[in-house]
């Protein structure tokens, strides 16, 4: 990773600096020289969510690690600027399903959407995850806080497809063993549980029927 840091003071606005994520992908906000052999996903500058949080970046790394194909449809729970969804469309999958109930995220993530050239590839929701009619989705995406997870479980679980994978980060440690207990008695296997400083991730699939 060529910066450890994403953030910085530019002219007394925050910026941020180009982001290295895993092996493949790079952070870039727009103008920046693309690094040889990456993937550039293009942020507008001083985006919040930008790829330096640990929840953000562990995210993105799971999200390179799976095999996503052009079949595949995706649903991110409070999407904001809408970098994991991006990263998952640049890595192959084919549409995603964006929801947020603050509509500057929705606005931020057209942005963004529209700066990596895939607007087209992005439904954007705005509002809470019961008024989104779709369902049977290959993954699910969620990088809130713990609290939320637990309350939104039974419909955000029932949306994922048999053998689909559902990402769910944002949790705070205490918060860890209650998330991973819920989604497990509602047919979810885990597949990998990752702490960090202060939050954790958690990849799990659901079971085959």
């Amino acid at each position: 990773m060529r910066h450890l840091k994403a953030t910085e003071k530019l002219n007394g606005r925050t910026a941020f600096r180009p982001l290295d994520i895993g092996t493949k992908l790079s952070v870039l906000p727009p103008g920046e020289e693309v690094p040889e052999g990456r993937i550039p996903l293009w942020m507008e500058r001083g985006a919040f969510g930008s790829g330096e949080h640990e929840t953000t970046f562990n995210c993105i790394e799971l999200i390179s690690q799976l095999e996503l194909e052009k079949p595949d449809r995706i649903i991110d729970l409070g999407s904001g600027t809408g970098i994991l969804s991006i990263a998952a469309l640049l890595f192959g999958a084919g549409q995603a399903w964006c929801v947020d109930i603050e509509e500057d995220a929705i606005a931020s993530c057209q942005r963004n959407a529209s700066l990596n050239r895939i607007g087209q590839q992005i439904t954007h929701c705005h509002g809470s995850l019961e008024k989104l009619e779709e369902t049977g989705f290959d993954l699910g995406m969620a990088n809130i806080y713990g609290d939320i997870l637990l309350k939104v479980a039974d419909d955000l679980a029932a949306r994922i497809r048999p053998g689909g994978k559902l990402l769910l980060s944002g949790i705070l440690w205490e918060y860890n063993f209650d998330v991973r207990s819920r989604y497990q008695k509602l047919g979810y296997k885990l597949l990998e549980n990752r702490m960090h400083t202060e939050f954790s991730t958690l990849l799990l699939q659901r079971e085959e029927t």
